[in-house]
């Protein structure tokens, strides 16, 4: 049994492409470590990375904090972490672990967690049981962020409008025709920040918005849009609405690259409280 306030749809949407998920997904910016460490304003000793998924938002604090634990309900994902955290040398798996685990029931001690991050996942979880919870664990000048890039990346305006329209169609499409039980829910990104205000757990709260470059072929752009959950939950009910839409989609992408590597922007938003 999962704990009250989450849901299995929401845990199983990433089952099956945790690979894919990794090779294409940004890695978080090292400026979410800057950032955060200036808030705190003291030595990181423990971070909590919720809804961790492969790992992209948990390996860039192994040099900043004294331990780190990603928490992640799914299997399929906190597999593919352990096994990057297996091959990454013996400082970074002395200081890194992976555990099963759900946001509103944090396996940490009262006040004893420095940091806790939410990248690209505060949106699946309840918001209310999760602050709470934060607010629990969270050490008194601790820091809570919940980070998301936006989608698409900044590229060429019809790439961009077709990369919305294959993920609009893909969601009417399985509000319509997917199992109620196999829908996901999602909470209002646009409401991370009041959230967090009306919680009452953090002393200070704001948005920061800020941006990174990436490099990227054809081959990882496509493998973006491939990557979200939406057209990877139609994919494993068998669903093949959107094969002509993605064949377009492909061509567009392919004709604008060219077989050349490009330079694209991530654009992020993250919503902070300082406890």
């Amino acid at each position: 049994m999962i704990p009250e306030g989450n849901l299995q749809s929401n845990v199983d949407r990433f089952n099956g492409f945790a690979d894919d998920y990794d090779q294409h997904r940004p890695e978080a910016p090292s400026l979410v470590v800057e950032i955060i460490t200036r808030y705190l304003e003291r030595k990181v000793e423990l971070v909590a990375d919720i809804g961790c998924g492969t790992g992209l938002s948990t390996f860039i604090w192994k040099d900043a904090a004294r331990e780190i634990v990603g928490i992640e309900p799914n299997p399929d994902m906190r597999g593919k972490a352990q096994r990057k955290l297996e091959t990454a040398g013996a400082t970074t798996a002395d200081t890194i672990s992976f555990k099963s685990g759900f946001s509103n029931n944090l396996p940490f001690e009262d006040g004893t967690v420095d940091v806790i991050t939410c990248s690209q996942s505060f949106h699946w979880m309840d918001p209310d049981s999760t602050l709470r919870e934060a607010g629990r664990v969270l050490a008194q000048g601790g820091v809570l962020a919940a980070f998301d890039c936006d989608w698409p990346p900044v590229l060429q305006w019809e790439i961009d409008q077709a990369y919305v329209q294959l993920i609009a169609k893909a969601d009417e499409i399985l509000n319509r025709e997917a199992p109620v039980e196999q829908q996901a829910h999602k909470w209002s990104k646009e409401q991370h920040l009041p959230n967090l205000q009306r919680s009452g757990q953090f002393r200070y709260t704001r948005e920061i918005v800020f941006h990174n470059h990436e490099q990227c072929d054809a081959a990882r752009y496509i493998g973006l849009v491939l990557s979200q959950g939406g057209i990877q939950t139609l994919f494993k009910l068998g669903n093949r609405a959107l094969d002509e839409d993605l064949a377009r989609f492909v061509k567009l992408v392919e004709d604008h690259f060219q077989d050349r590597t490009l330079d694209i922007l991530f654009s992020y938003r993250m919503r902070l409280g300082v406890k």
